[in-house]
């Protein structure tokens, strides 16, 4: 029996027992088991956030993914009407750049013609004053006095016939 007190192996199986015996005396397992169940229910806690979490997260990305066909269909039809707005503004604007072209062109048309009328006076009345000038210059070479004094004499005498 010496030998076996001799032994430092059984003295530490003694040890080791005594540990044991002491935890098991103090309710150390039942604290470890309350621990590790605390412990678990944490992370079921946690797992069943994170689960909730990502059914949230899915949720939101569908609604946006929802959103983004929306606003793409929109912006479709704003494209398509603004295509639409434009070709009509283009249309407007090319029959009021008609209607302005024919308007000038007539505004051009009656200017030529006023043109025309003034140059055809004018040239009238250089042809007159020429005429005059050269009916004045004939008959100062052809008339003498005693013409002249004809002339007055019968023209006196017709006077009141015109009146």
């Amino acid at each position: 029996m010496t030998a076996v007190l001799n032994n430092p192996e059984f003295w530490v199986a003694v040890g080791f027992v005594a540990i044991i015996a002491i935890f098991v005396w103090r309710g150390v397992p039942r604290m470890i088991g309350r621990s590790l169940d605390a412990r678990a229910a944490a992370i079921k806690a946690e797992l069943d956030e994170a689960r909730r979490l990502r059914d949230d997260a899915a949720a939101l990305l569908e609604s946006y993914k929802a959103k983004a066909s929306s606003a793409e269909k929109e912006a479709e039809g704003i494209v398509a009407s603004a295509r639409v707005e434009a070709e009509r503004f283009a249309s407007d604007a090319r029959i009021q750049l008609r209607k302005q072209l024919e308007r000038h062109t007539e505004m051009a048309r009656e200017r030529i013609a006023q043109a025309e009328a003034q140059a055809l006076s004018e040239m009238r009345a250089v042809a007159a004053n020429a005429a005059t000038i050269a009916a004045e210059t004939l008959i100062r070479a052809r008339m003498d006095e005693w013409r002249a004094s004809s002339l007055v004499r019968k023209s006196i005498e017709e006077l009141p016939g015109k009146l």
